[in-house]
């Protein structure tokens, strides 16, 4: 297996004149008013049937989005004539977070016949994997909540998951942090989150985070917020606090717990006042928009976060496209919000699954099976374009990054944001390419 790398950052267009020109030629292909979509064919063909899942109305982590997005997507892409001419079938299931669930979600796609299942979340990897490995049905774009998703040979990833973005904030925060402290759920998932970090920082020349462990739910994170104050020398005596403008240079703690990072963070806010101010992290997914709008925007903790994330920031004109399609198709639907990553991902997935059925139409393929498509997704003839948001995607052996613990890993990119007048933006242009970061975690363990 080779290793891949590029050279980081890698820019991408300004959201310029320019950029904003480029894209709205893409839109205008996209959404053109003759009413039919790139390669559309003219006459129907058998549907297509996939699946869609994600956890959502539980205490943990919940991605309503995901679902509804697919949703939105087959609406919008059947009203132009479908996949290259067949018409496209969403189911959707609930996996409630649980992995008996995810398991019946998988099989469920299995039992309905769907060819894919396509831009899901679930930490669930053993479990939802073994049926669709059985039956021989490609994983699409998964949100990379589990390390299967990064093993399994079903599984095309479209972007580095949690790895990437945990690498990544390691690199972002050590620009500025000499002491780091990283809160993230007492899990197996989040067992793996410290070394993580802790390779993006020794690549900035840091040393590894203090680990503070906390419950995956919890109503008061007070305990976890004093402990990661304390790591990292947060000692009012020598700093002042808060209130008298007193402020721990190079001190950062960073906050990975995903639908619990916004009860974290408000334990912060009260606690914050009484010690000096630090720097914060995270991780989109973890942080969004809408957090920093309720802590507070400007005025809250979070105003100067680093925060990694997989894609362009939500304001670049490249996700034009998608946006138009969620106000055609669900302008009034609450789940559906175009700065989440997880209707982000799903909105990837859904055009990795188009070009590779078109791909299949230009080889003369009309029966579009789970067989084809691996075949199809296997062979890479064509990288797929993304519009942007990722480089070119393609899932061939030597595209595979050298990475230990996740050898399906084809894209490492990620980009710095950062909260800035209570708006989260480019922190810097351009994608950050930290596959060496990661392999470099693979000789270190060695």
């Amino acid at each position: 297996m080779t290793g891949r790398r590029r050279s980081s950052p890698r820019p991408f267009p300004r959201a310029s004149a320019t950029a904003a020109a480029a894209c709205t030629a893409v839109l205008a292909s996209l959404l053109s008013g003759c009413g039919s979509l790139p390669s559309a064919g003219a006459g129907e063909q058998e549907p297509i049937t996939v699946m869609t899942w994600a956890p959502e109305g539980t205490r943990t982590t919940n991605m309503p989005g995901m679902p509804a997005m697919a949703q939105a997507y087959a609406r919008w892409v059947n009203s132009r004539g479908g996949l290259a001419g067949h018409p496209l079938k969403v189911l959707t299931c609930n996996e409630h977070n649980d992995s008996a669930e995810a398991t019946k979600c998988a099989q469920r796609a299995v039992d309905a016949g769907a060819v894919a299942v396509v831009g899901s979340y679930s930490q669930w990897g053993r479990s939802f994997m073994s049926p669709l490995e059985v039956a021989g049905i490609p994983f699409i774009g998964g949100y990379g909540a589990s390390a299967k998703e990064f093993a399994s040979p079903l599984s095309y990833p479209v972007n580095g998951g949690q790895a990437a973005l945990l690498a990544g904030n390691g690199r972002q925060l050590a620009a500025d942090c000499r002491r780091v402290a990283l809160v993230r759920p007492d899990t197996i998932q989040g067992d793996q989150m410290t070394g993580l970090l802790d390779a993006g920082l020794n690549s900035g020349g840091r040393k590894g985070a203090a680990d503070v462990k906390a419950p995956e739910v919890s109503t008061d994170y007070s305990p976890q917020v004093a402990a990661a104050l304390d790591a990292v020398g947060a000692d009012p005596a020598a700093y002042g606090t808060a209130r008298t403008g007193g402020q721990a240079t190079g001190s950062c703690v960073a906050a990975s717990l995903g639908d619990g990072t916004d009860t974290f963070f408000d334990a912060f806010r009260r606690l914050q006042e009484s010690r000096p101010t630090v720097q914060l992290g995270s991780v989109l997914g973890s942080v969004d928009q809408s957090m920093v709008n309720r802590s507070g925007g400007a005025s809250g903790p979070l105003e100067g976060a680093d925060v990694t994330g997989w894609y362009p920031v939500a304001s670049d004109p490249r996700w034009r496209p998608m946006r138009q399609v969620i106000t055609q198709e669900a302008f009034d639907d609450a789940r559906l919000d175009p700065a989440d990553q997880g209707v982000q991902t799903t909105w990837i997935a859904y055009t990795v699954l188009h070009a590779v059925v078109q791909q299949l139409a230009d080889a003369g393929v009309t029966d579009v099976t789970a067989h084809a498509l691996q075949a199809a997704l296997d062979r890479g003839d064509q990288a797929i374009d993304t519009g942007g948001l990722t480089p070119k995607l393609r899932w061939r052996d030597d595209d595979m990054l050298a990475v230990a613990d996740f050898p399906r890993i084809v894209n490492a990119d990620v980009t710095y944001q950062v909260v800035r007048h209570g708006e989260l933006v480019a922190a810097q242009e351009g994608f950050v390419d930290v596959t060496t970061t990661l392999e470099r975690r693979r000789t270190d363990d060695e």
